[in-house]
Formats: C-alpha cells, sequence, structure tokens
C-alpha cells in the first residue's frame, strides 16, 4: 500500500482518534502523542487494513487500547478523565461563565460514571457512532451498549435535576 492510499483511509478518522484519546487521556500533548503512536502502528499493519471491513473501527479499537494502557502505566497515573469543550467566541462573559460551570458539573459527573459507561457514552453521544460500531470497537452486544448508555444517560439527567433543584422546595 502507498503512503498516499494509506493518508486517504487514516486522514477521515484522525480527529475522531485525537478526540477519543484527548477524552481518554485529558492532555492535548498525551492525546497527540498517542493519535500518532497509533497511525504509526496503522502504517506498521497497512498490507492488513485493507482486510478489515470497518477501518474506522478497528482504528478506533487500537486507539482505545493505546491510550488504556497508556492510562495504567506507571508514568501516567496522574491522568484523569476530562471534557473539553468547543467555545463560541461570540458568547458574553455571563454565558462562557455559565456553560464552562455547566462543562465542569458534567465533567464531574461522567468521571463518576463507571469507565464502560464512559467509553460508551463518549462514542455514541459525543463522536455519535452507531450502534454496531460501538459494538465492534468495545467488542460488547449492541444490547449491552444500549443498556449500558440508557444507564449512563439515566444517572447523568439525575445528577444535573439534583443539581439544578438544589436549594428549591
Amino acid at each position: 500500500m502507498k503512503e498516499s492510499t494509506f493518508l486517504n483511509i487514516i486522514n477521515p478518522v484522525k480527529d475522531k482518534m485525537y478526540r477519543l484519546a484527548l477524552r481518554l487521556l485529558t492532555s492535548r500533548e498525551a492525546a497527540e502523542d498517542a493519535t500518532q503512536e497509533v497511525i504509526l502502528k496503522l502504517w506498521n499493519r497497512k498490507n492488513r487494513i485493507k482486510h478489515y471491513a470497518n477501518v474506522e473501527a478497528f482504528a478506533m479499537t487500537v486507539t482505545r487500547n493505546y491510550c488504556l494502557d497508556q492510562l495504567k502505566s506507571k508514568q501516567n497515573n496522574n491522568l484523569r478523565i476530562v471534557h473539553q469543550n468547543y467555545e463560541s467566541s461570540n458568547s458574553s462573559l455571563q454565558t462562557e461563565i455559565e456553560v464552562n460551570d455547566e462543562i465542569q458539573w458534567l465533567s464531574r459527573i461522567i468521571a463518576g460514571l463507571p469507565e464502560q459507561q464512559k467509553m460508551i457514552f463518549q462514542l455514541r453521544d459525543i463522536e455519535q457512532y452507531d450502534f454496531e460500531e460501538i459494538a465492534e470497537i468495545m467488542e460488547m452486544k449492541q444490547t449491552a451498549i444500549r443498556v449500558a448508555l440508557s444507564r449512563a444517560r439515566k444517572a447523568i439527567r439525575e445528577q444535573l435535576i439534583k443539581k439544578h433543584n438544589y436549594g428549591i422546595r
């Protein structure tokens, strides 16, 4: 496989790989490094890539596994999961503060979810993957993914309602 063919396959997936790595590793530098390492791994397997039915799901699986390995290693022991939001420059200061506060709350709530639910929530609601793709990436059945996603959404909803209703009665 030529370099240009490989890049045509990987370039559409590269941003999603980076966002998943950023979600798992928190640090932008660590996410960039992880994305580069995964692309290098995929390049080393370039002859086998064309045999995969869904290259994107394979790339996301490799990214997820690489990031989880990094989280397990001792050198990255202090990393935590945080959600970064893309902000609009046209908002008022008050709106910006409110959005940042809401994002921080949401990040704390998501950080409190079980690891599997965090991953499924990230892949479905943030990355917008289909259930079939998530099943392939997570190596789970679609029904189990739907249940875990439902539980994650319910936990997030309950925590947000609890936060917003605090002191109202």
